[in-house]
C-alpha cells in the first residue's frame, strides 16, 4: 500500500481516531490475520465464526502493526470505522457477523482500497483490469497476470480471492511501483459486482461466460447475464470491455458499456480469434492467433480445449497495454498453472494420472473438465478414464435435474469409470444418470464418502489410467486427489 497516516486513513473511511493522534504512517501491508502482520502496517479486526479479529489488537500492534482497522476501540491506536445499515449488513455474506461489525469493517476497507486506487490511477498511472463470469475466472486472471508480466509490475489476488474481503485486500497490495492491477469479481446477487466496481473502478473488463453457477440465487441465467454485466456497465468512456463472442449473452453486453468493446472467441466476427485449434495427448491446446495487428502461434500448457477462450481474453488485455501478437503468443505459451486444485495434472510413478479439479464445480466447469478427461484418454493406445464426483451446489431448484445431466454427460463421453461421491439426491443423481438405457451400470458406482472413494480406486486402478477429481468446494474431493497422490510419495 501507499504510506498513509491513521488520520489519513481515518478520513478515507470515514472513521474516528481511537488512542493515537493519527500521525503514525502505514507503510507495511495491510493484513486481517494477525500472524502475517508486517513491520509498519495496518491490521484488519474482522469477527469470525470462532474468532473475533479485535481480540487480537494489541497482539498486531506488538508484532508490528502501526494501527488497527475496527468497529471499536481495541486499547491500542485504532482508526474506528462507522456503523452500517442494517441492509448492508445483510448484503455481506460474513459468517460470524451477528452485530453488523464486520460488514462495517470491511466498508471502510473498501472505501481504503478505493482512496489508493484512485491516487495511484491518477499519479501513477495504474490500470485496473477486473474479470468475472460463471467459470474461468481465476484461470484467466491468473494468465493476464503473466502475460502483463514483462510489461510492467502486476498484482493479482491469490486463488479465488474475490470476494468482499479479498477484493480491497488485493487492490491494496498495490504501490507506486505497480502497473497492473488484476482483479476476479464474483457475485452472489444483482448489485455485488456493481459494489466491487466502486471499490476499484476496472478500466478494462472481461466477461468469459454466462453459466449456471449460483443458479438456485440468482434465478435465471438472464439474471446473472444482468449481474456480469455491472462490469462493462463500470467502464470509462475510454476503457475497454473484453466479451466472449461465442456466449450470445456475452457478446450482447456490448450495449450496455461507454466503452469500446472487443469481442474474442473462435466465432468468425470475433476481432481476436483462434483457428487451427488442436489438443496434443494431454489435451492441451495449441491454436493460431488472430488480432487485428498480427498472427502468432500458441501453445498453451494448460490442460483443457476451455483455456482457448480464458487465453484469448488474456491476449486481448496484454495488446490493449502494449503488447505485441509475438510477444502475447511467447506469454500465453509459457503460461503455468498457478492456483491450486485447478486442472491440476500429475502422474504417480506408477503410470497413474490424477487430474486435480476439485476446487470447485458448477456443470459448465464439469463440461469443460470432463470433456479434457474424454480427450486425455482418447490417445494411442486408448488410457482408461475415471470421472470422480461430487455434489455441484447453489444450483437450486434445478440440482437434480443438473446432477443427472451430468450423469448422462460421463455416458455420452464414454468415460470408463463413474465414481459419484456423497450422499443426498444430487449425488445419487449423477450415478442414475450415468446408468439410464444406453450405459453400463457396471460403469458406475455410488459411494458414500472419501474414504469409500479412496479404497474403491485403490483397490481398482492401475498403470496407465487417468482419475479425475471434481466437486464443489463443499465435497472437500480435493481429499481423494491427495490421497492417491499421497500414495505415491
Amino acid at each position: 500500500m501507499i504510506p498513509l497516516t491513521l488520520a489519513e486513513i481515518a478520513r478515507a473511511v470515514g472513521g474516528t481516531l481511537s488512542d493515537t493522534d493519527g500521525t503514525p504512517v502505514v507503510t507495511g501491508s495491510v493484513e486481517f490475520d494477525s500472524r502475517k502482520v508486517t513491520e509498519g502496517g495496518l491490521f484488519v479486526a474482522i469477527p469470525g465464526e470462532r474468532v473475533d479479529g479485535h481480540d487480537f489488537a494489541a497482539a498486531a500492534i506488538r508484532d508490528g502493526a502501526v494501527g488497527v482497522l475496527a468497529a471499536r476501540p481495541v486499547g491500542v491506536p485504532a482508526v474506528v470505522v462507522p456503523p452500517v445499515s442494517e441492509a448492508h449488513t445483510r448484503s455481506v455474506a460474513l459468517t460470524g457477523d451477528t452485530d453488523g461489525s464486520g460488514a462495517a469493517v470491511l466498508a471502510g476497507l473498501a472505501a481504503l482500497a478505493r482512496t489508493v486506487v484512485d491516487r495511484l490511477t491518477d499519479t501513477e498511472g495504474l490500470t485496473v483490469v477486473g474479470v468475472t463470469g460463471s467459470s474461468g475466472k481465476t484461470s484467466t486472471k491468473d494468465l493476464i497476470a503473466q502475460v502483463l508480466a514483462p510489461l510492467g509490475t502486476t498484482v493479482a489476488p491469490p486463488g479465488s480471492f474475490n470476494s468482499e474481503l479479498g477484493h480491497p485486500w488485493t487492490a491494496l497490495r498495490a504501490d507506486a511501483k505497480t502497473d497492473h492491477l488484476v482483479l476476479e469479481l464474483s457475485a452472489r446477487g444483482v448489485g455485488h459486482i456493481r459494489s466491487l466496481c466502486e471499490t476499484a473502478p476496472p478500466r478494462i473488463g472481461v466477461v468469459l461466460n454466462v453459466g449456471t453457477a449460483h443458479l438456485g440465487e440468482f434465478g435465471s441465467r438472464e439474471a446473472i447475464a444482468q449481474t456480469k454485466g455491472e462490469l462493462v456497465e463500470a467502464l470509462p468512456l475510454d476503457g475497454l470491455a473484453v466479451l466472449n463472442a461465442d456466449d450470445p449473452l456475452v457478446a450482447g453486453m456490448a450495449t450496455r458499456t461507454r466503452a469500446r468493446v472487443v469481442l474474442v472467441g473462435e466465432a468468425e466476427h470475433a476481432e481476436i480469434r483462434a483457428v487451427e485449434v488442436t489438443l496434443d495427448d494431454q489435451a492441451r491446446a495449441r491454436f493460431r492467433m488472430i488480432t487485428p495487428v498480427g498472427e502468432a502461434d500458441v501453445a498453451l500448457g494448460l490442460h483443457g480445449r476451455h483455456h482457448v477462450g480464458n487465453a484469448l481474453s488474456a491476449a486481448a488485455v496484454a495488446l490493449e497495454l502494449g503488447a505485441t501478437p509475438e510477444l502475447v503468443a511467447q506469454s500465453l505459451s509459457g503460461a503455468k498453472r498457478v492456483s491450486e486444485r485447478r486442472m491440476d495434472v500429475r502422474t504417480t510413478p506408477d503410470g497413474v494420472t490424477v487430474v486435480n479439479d476439485s476446487y470447485n464445480a458448477n456443470p459448465e466447469s464439469m463440461r469443460a473438465a470432463l470433456s479434457t478427461l474424454a480427450a486425455m484418454g482418447r490417445t494411442e493406445p486408448r488410457r482408461r478414464t475415471w470421472a470422480v464426483l461430487g455434489v455441484m451446489g447453489e444450483l437450486g431448484d434445478e440440482a437434480v435435474a443438473a446432477h443427472d445431466e451430468l450423469g448422462r454427460l460421463v455416458a455420452r463421453l464414454d468415460i470408463n469409470r463413474l465414481v459419484a461421491v456423497g450422499e443426498g439426491p444430487d449425488v445419487a443423481a449423477i450415478h442414475h444418470g450415468a446408468s439410464r438405457p444406453g450405459s453400463s451400470g457396471e460403469e458406475s458406482v455410488l459411494v458414500p464418502d472419501v474414504d469409500a472413494a479412496v479404497a474403491l480406486l485403490r483397490e481398482q486402478l492401475r498403470p496407465g489410467d487417468i482419475v479425475l477429481v471434481k466437486a464443489s468446494k463443499v465435497a472437500a474431493l480435493w481429499r481423494v486427489a491427495e490421497a492417491l497422490l499421497g500414495d505415491a510419495a
